[in-house]
């Protein structure tokens, strides 16, 4: 089992990640950027898209949303399936659909059309993090599962960044249908560099599928996204709109994971949150989803709506947020490797609610590269958050479990950062009714700042029981009488 990791007291310097492991590791990167990236670059183009296509508001949006549904939908599914027909078939397959399906929306010739080939592009992409994630834990090992958690944690950070800037860099200089177009010729990249890369590991012996549980997994989590979603559409909790899906979803939730308890071949394995370390993790990774992905959306529509600046130029401005967060991910997997992921956690978590507080105060006038700065800073402190948090999950598993375990918190991350945006999306639509002034308006956005700052702050409860699990964890570690080969090469060290 990998062994978990406590305090602050250095571990022995851990082993190079080595050349397969970067090969691999730059593979998945490919896959993974393209499918989180698609979740952002389509939302500066939907007016684009409504027009070009004459549909509306009400009509266009499931370009979007259908594709996250989907993301959400198919996710459950990825561990079974990597057992089953091997890890590396997987994420090749779904590369290649992907890259279809991607060609496909830019040869759409309505919006039905291009809904339904979302939808599929979504399947696709729903497993190609999860499986990247499973390849690259399994082809580091626990000792440097930091540091390879720091590469596949990039593109889940900077998506969010990057998607609106390239976005609108397309929208400005070519047509829409080269959102599209620009995953193909990386979809082949990808493609002949995963056949030729990625390792062929022996396929696990699957268990029948888990029918009844993909059925509720794969419904229920679509329905609370969806409820969700629609809070910040319609500016509040009590739309019949928000409050159906959302009921429906947990309760078919609630009944997954009682089935999963019970069935002797569930589709996930829930029994893993009996271990400490893990459910500290999970719940962690869930607080973070909202405390992060919440506040993302709100700088970007500060700048649009304040100060007047275009999606493009917006996108430069997020830059040193994503420019932090690239060269500190990398820092961040060696310190994980050395002193744990509790640690690092708490004192990332911390730096980054700190570091929102500039803008809940926040002004109509406010100087640009201060705020620019603050972001470089937050960007830190989301990378000392979020990595070291998924590299502790993972670091208590045995290789078999990871098919169970990423799926999980993958779901875990994108429900908490639904959540998140949902609810710093209703507090800014009723801060800013009545705004009339730039002053006013300025105000409703740093009210909206003081509910993220609230919810970093929050996510670092869960990130002290995580420091104090991995420590306890490892103190029992300690203790542990010594496996039974190590026992006899001591019997036979003491002997000589």
């Amino acid at each position: 089992m990998f062994r978990d990791q406590g305090n602050f007291s250095p571990r022995p310097k851990p082993e190079p990640l080595g050349r397969d492991v970067w090969r691999v590791g730059v593979v998945v990167l490919l896959g993974a950027m393209m499918s989180v990236l698609d979740t952002t670059i389509v939302n500066v183009a939907l007016e684009t898209l409504g027009k070009d296509l004459d549909a509306g508001l009400d009509q266009i949006q499931w370009v979007a949303t259908g594709y996250m549904l989907a993301l959400a939908a198919v996710i459950p599914l990825t561990g079974w399936a990597a057992r089953r027909f091997g890890a590396k078939q997987v994420y090749l397959t779904s590369l290649i659909l992907f890259t279809a399906s991607s060609a496909l929306c830019g040869l759409a010739p309505s919006v039905g059309a291009l809904i339904g080939f979302r939808i599929l592009q979504g399947f696709a992409g729903g497993m190609l993090l999860p499986i990247g994630q499973m390849m690259m834990a399994d082809a580091a090992g626990p000792q440097r599962m930091g540091r390879v958690m720091g590469l596949i944690g990039v593109p889940t950070m900077l998506a969010p960044i990057l998607g609106p800037t390239l976005g609108g860099a397309i929208i400005d200089n070519l047509s829409w249908q080269w959102i599209f177009y620009v995953n193909v010729p990386i979809g082949i990249v990808a493609v002949i560099a995963a056949w030729r890369v990625l390792p062929r590991p022996a396929r696990e012996k699957a268990d029948p599928l888990d029918v009844r549980g993909l059925l509720l997994a794969s419904t229920g989590v679509p329905l609370v996204t969806y409820g969700l979603a629609e809070i910040g559409a319609t500016g509040g909790f009590t739309s019949p709109k928000v409050i159906v899906p959302i009921v429906a979803g947990l309760a078919l939730v609630a009944l997954f994971v009682r089935h999963a308890l019970r069935a002797r071949f569930p589709l996930l394995d829930m029994r893993l949150y009996r271990r400490p370390t893990f459910s500290a993790a999970s719940f962690t990774v869930f607080a973070l989803g909202g405390a992060m992905f919440g506040a993302m959306i709100l700088v970007p529509l500060y700048y649009q709506g304040i100060r007047g600046e275009t999606a493009f130029d917006t996108g430069l401005l997020l830059g040193p947020q994503g420019i932090a967060l690239a060269l500190t991910m990398p820092v961040a997997g060696r310190l994980t490797d050395r002193y744990g992921g509790g640690p690092l956690a708490v004192c990332g978590v911390t730096l980054t609610a700190v570091m929102t507080i500039p803008f809940a105060l926040i002004g109509p006038d406010t100087s640009i590269p201060f705020l620019c700065l603050a972001l470089s800073l937050r960007g830190v402190g989301v990378a000392l958050s979020f990595m070291p948090v998924m590299a502790a999950a993972f670091a208590t598993l045995d290789r078999s479990e990871l098919s169970d375990a990423t799926p999980q918190l993958n779901v875990l991350l994108r429900v908490g950062g639904s959540i998140g945006t949902a609810v710093l999306s209703v507090i800014l639509y009723r801060s800013l009714d009545g705004a009339a002034t730039p002053a006013a308006q300025a105000s409703a956005y740093g009210a909206a700042f003081w509910g993220a700052t609230a919810l970093t702050a929050a996510a670092i409860i869960p990130a002290i029981i995580l420091m104090r699990a991995e420590r306890r964890a490892r103190a029992q570690n300690a203790q542990a009488p010594p496996p039974a080969e190590q026992r006899e090469a001591l019997i036979e060290a003491a002997a000589v």
